[in-house]
């Protein structure tokens, strides 16, 4: 959701240079968090998988972060982060941001793994 939204939409919005600049920072933090979420699925202990879950909000927040930054540094256009949003304040692009990382993680099974 996230990633694919900063691959297929974001990165392609931004001037040529900065696809190499703040693009790569975009996706590489947008991979990272369904990496992360991956590889605390693949951990066998419940503590693990909730510390990579961690990681993975963290990266979402770094996603967030740069869409604003972009945005400040008029890089990426208002109407592109407030697509999904009636008003786009900031704001709601926050919370819109926030719910497509919720939707990929509430697709995770919820259970521990007691060795």
């Amino acid at each position: 959701m996230l990633r694919l939204f900063v691959a297929r939409q974001v990165v392609p919005a931004l001037p040529r240079d900065e696809r190499y600049r703040l693009g790569d920072q975009l996706l590489r933090a947008a991979r990272a968090t369904t990496a992360n979420i991956a590889e605390g699925y693949g951990r066998f202990h419940y503590l693990d998988n909730a510390k990579f879950c961690s990681n993975a909000r963290g990266s979402c927040w770094e996603v967030l972060d740069n869409l604003i930054t972009g945005n400040d540094e008029s890089l990426i256009p208002a109407d592109l982060l407030s697509r999904k949003r009636a008003r786009g304040s900031r704001r709601e692009t926050i919370e819109w941001i926030y719910e497509l990382f919720e939707t990929g993680a509430k697709k995770l099974p919820r259970q521990r793994i007691n060795n």
